[in-house]
């Protein structure tokens, strides 16, 4: 689902918003239902003002009763009036027995009082004789809901506060969980952590937050990988120059001793040249490391290319011979030449160190699945099982310890070429949308015969075309 982050928000607020008027509208009604009648001790005390007055009536007469009304009427400030009501029907019409039984000319103290009625109420009490009525204005002092403004602020004002608090708290840690995470990982990595990561804590939120921490997370491991790499690139870089360095310091200082001048300016030249070669080198496999460039692809023919490469690479190594099988005369893949033509020359140029004099280098090229398959096979010693991937590392050159123990190596750190050839021809190759990988070819006896390295690129759309075809 998309949005997903939109639809939770969108859940938590509706519901929080529905819950927010449901809660109120609950509590107010609960609430105001409980204030409105009037309390207990009130209740006795009106029950006893009637008692009372029947008690002055029956025993004391009319005018007795008439001055304890006035007094009480004072200090209640209030109306009290006592009465029998006689009911008269018209048209042949009678009023229930139950209407006659619970006819009231005010109300019952058990009844609830209107809060928001600005007049108090009339209460009705019966005298024991079931006719005579005593009525009494509810006094301002008995009226429910004294406290009716305070709770109103409180259902208003405190409640919605107390829940939308609720709802953004839900909110701030749905959306601040991942966001801290990120803030973390930020910091840590900014410090020089380069292994911090957002997202290394489970989450089931799987929304736009947890795709920014992926999104950073992947940043994150670029980043590091590229410093990494280019703090072990000037590491290495910094080791190989010592070297050729130290002979041009030698190399110059015969020039001013004036001590085999010639031999001193070929050197010279030399160490230069070499030097030249390995900073080229190693800024664009910098470059590549750096910007990770998809280069501008069109159809091209790796047949007639790799004749092309071929024919230099047996120019400069007359004693190798150069053998390219193709499985048909063009074969278009979707590239880049010059990009391509720097790792296949690379790629067969390593053959060529690794394999002895006389023999043979072979370079066969197939077609597999709408992908060119590009095969260079030489006769060299292999390559232990666990340096098939590092061998496409910079500055990584394995060596035998000793010819009389064969099948032990160990990794170089003499100059036999720099290791860069390798390392710049996977750049490229992933650079084009191909892959490169390297796998020791053995005999009958399990013996190593050599190392083969297979190039794979797509096919030009109509290449693979009539290739399915």
């Amino acid at each position: 689902m998309k949005k997903r982050l939109l639809w939770k928000l969108l859940g938590v607020i509706s519901i929080g918003t529905v819950a927010l008027f449901w809660l109120i509208d609950l509590v107010a009604s609960h609430t105001e239902d409980s204030m409105s009648y009037i309390d207990q001790t009130y209740r006795t005390e009106l029950r006893s003002y009637a008692k009372e007055a029947e008690r002055i009536m029956t025993t004391k007469g009319d005018a007795a009763l008439a001055v304890w009304i006035k007094n009480l009427e004072q200090k209640e400030n209030t109306w009290i009036a006592i009465t029998r009501p006689a009911l008269e029907t018209l048209a042949d019409t009678d009023f229930s027995d139950r209407y006659k039984s619970e006819f009231t000319l005010g109300r019952s103290l058990d009844w609830k009082i209107h809060l928001y009625f600005r007049e108090n109420p009339t209460m009705d009490i019966l005298f024991s004789d079931g006719k005579t009525h005593f009525l009494i204005q509810l006094p301002q002092r008995m009226r429910p809901g004294s406290n009716l403004l305070i709770i109103d602020l409180l259902l208003q004002i405190a409640l919605p506060c107390l829940i939308l608090c609720l709802i953004t708290f839900v909110l701030y840690r749905q959306v601040m969980r991942p966001l801290r995470r990120l803030e973390h990982a930020t910091q840590a990595f900014s410090e020089g952590d380069f292994n911090a990561r957002a997202g290394n804590t489970p989450d089931k939120q799987n929304d736009e937050l947890t795709h920014l921490t992926a999104i950073f997370d992947a940043m994150a491991g670029r980043i590091s990988t590229l410093i990494v790499d280019q703090r072990q690139l000037l590491a290495d870089l910094s080791h190989e120059l010592r070297t050729p360095l130290t002979r041009l310091n030698i190399a110059v200082d015969c020039v001013e001793q004036d001590l085999d001048k010639q031999q001193a300016l070929a050197r010279l030249r030399y160490e230069s040249s070499n030097m030249q070669e390995l900073i080229d080198d190693a800024l664009t496999l910098a470059w590549f490391n750096t910007e990770s460039p998809k280069l501008a692809l069109e159809p091209l023919d790796i047949v007639d290319l790799l004749q092309i490469i071929i024919e230099d690479a047996h120019f400069e190594h007359p004693e190798h011979p150069l053998q390219l099988e193709i499985a048909k005369p063009s074969i278009f893949v979707q590239s880049a030449q010059q990009a391509l033509a720097a790792a296949l020359e690379n790629t067969i140029r390593n053959a060529l160190a690794h394999t002895s004099t006389k023999q043979a280098v072979k370079v066969r090229v197939s077609t597999l699945d709408n992908r060119a398959c590009i095969y260079v096979d030489d006769q060299g010693p292999g390559v232990p099982e666990e340096y098939l991937e590092d061998i496409f590392k910079p500055f990584f050159r394995i060596q035998k310890q000793d010819k009389r123990t064969r099948e032990s190596r160990a990794i170089s750190s003499k100059k036999s070429g720099y290791g860069l050839g390798l390392a710049l021809a996977k750049r490229q190759i992933l650079a084009l949308d191909g892959t490169i990988k390297a796998f020791n070819r053995y005999n009958d006896q399990n013996t190593i015969q050599g190392l083969t390295l297979l190039i794979s690129l797509p096919l030009s759309h109509d290449n693979a075309h009539s290739t399915a075809e």
